[in-house]
């Protein structure tokens, strides 16, 4: 038989740990019953009781496997720590969120297109009409400029960490040990057969959306800074464009000086020396961040720190 293996990033979902084994339990039992399948659980440095929650699950059903984080380290990290601990016997890996928004209903026909030879199988988020036009209109928004700042091309709705992995594409990912990791601009980088299809979000269940405004424009950040260095040369091209700008406006100043005729407007000269020092930071700016990430790298520190795992 072959084996499915499921990993969860959880952070204080200690409510909806036991509903999600339940769903997948359920579609496994009725819809996939000739498979395997293993759940594995990365708590990330949860505040409430979901390790006192996992440590029940894993007493009472064998499929179900856990990590604990020392503490908070991320949803990307949590996700990494999952995928490396898949089973190499394994021969495909889903990942999904633990808050039901990524459905289980949706995993037989993730396999299924699996089974038809594709290596990765992504979904294409279709959103309902609860979704807030703010968060619809960023997302789109967001995948549009990684598209044009990045080699890949992104679907409408596209993103989402509810994926299935063959064990090809799992072995690669292991491989990987970058320290601002995206997953979602590296699975397009890594190649492979790859097929999307759309998925209605589900509600979450119980709880509110531990993904805060800071962290989704933190991960934005990461997935342009990550596999694109087009702001450095729109940093640059910048500077060439107001460099000539300024060239051209020297032959008036001169002009000017010879015919003694008076250069006025001192709040229009204040104004572009602001607007140029605020250019000039945020090209800094831009620069830092990628000095940042090099000096992060270099340290070598580990992605995530395990306190515990039961296998």
């Amino acid at each position: 038989m072959k084996k499915i293996s499921l990993v969860i990033p959880a952070y204080n979902e200690e409510i909806n740990i036991p509903i999600i084994r339940e769903k997948i339990a359920d579609v496994f039992n009725s819809q996939l019953p000739q498979y395997v399948y293993e759940l594995i659980f990365v708590n990330d440095g949860s505040r409430d009781n979901t390790q006192q929650v996992l440590e029940q699950l894993a007493s009472e059903f064998p499929e179900v496997k856990y990590i604990e984080f020392s503490r908070n380290f991320g949803h990307q990290a949590a996700l990494k720590a999952g995928l490396n601990h898949v089973d190499e016997l394994s021969n495909a890996t889903i990942s999904l969120d633990c808050d039901l928004q990524h459905p289980p209903c949706f995993i037989p026909e993730l396999i299924q297109e699996w089974e038809k030879g594709y290596d990765l199988v992504y979904t294409i988020r279709r959103y309902d009409v609860s979704e807030s036009f703010f968060k619809k209109f960023t997302s789109n928004l967001y995948y549009k400029i990684l598209a044009r700042l990045s080699d890949f091309q992104f679907e409408k709705g596209e993103g989402a960490d509810f994926k299935l992995y063959d064990a090809r594409v799992i072995s690669e990912i292991k491989k990987n040990h970058e320290s601002d990791l995206f997953l979602r601009g590296f699975t397009k980088w890594i190649g492979f057969k790859q097929k999307g299809i759309n998925f209605q979000a589900g509600v979450r269940e119980n709880g509110i959306s531990q993904y805060t405004i800071n962290k989704m424009f933190a991960l934005a950040l990461a997935g342009v800074t990550s596999f694109s260095v087009k702001p450095l040369y729109l940093a640059a091209y910048l500077g060439l464009f107001f460099s000539l700008m300024s060239m051209l406006y020297i032959p008036y100043v001169i002009y000017a000086l010879v015919t003694k005729t008076e250069i006025s407007g001192w709040a229009s000269i204040i104004s572009t020396i602001v607007f140029f020092g605020g250019l000039q930071l945020c090209i800094l700016g831009i620069i830092g961040i990628y000095l940042g990430k090099i000096f992060t790298q270099v340290k070598e520190r580990p992605l995530f720190i395990i306190k515990s795992k039961n296998f």
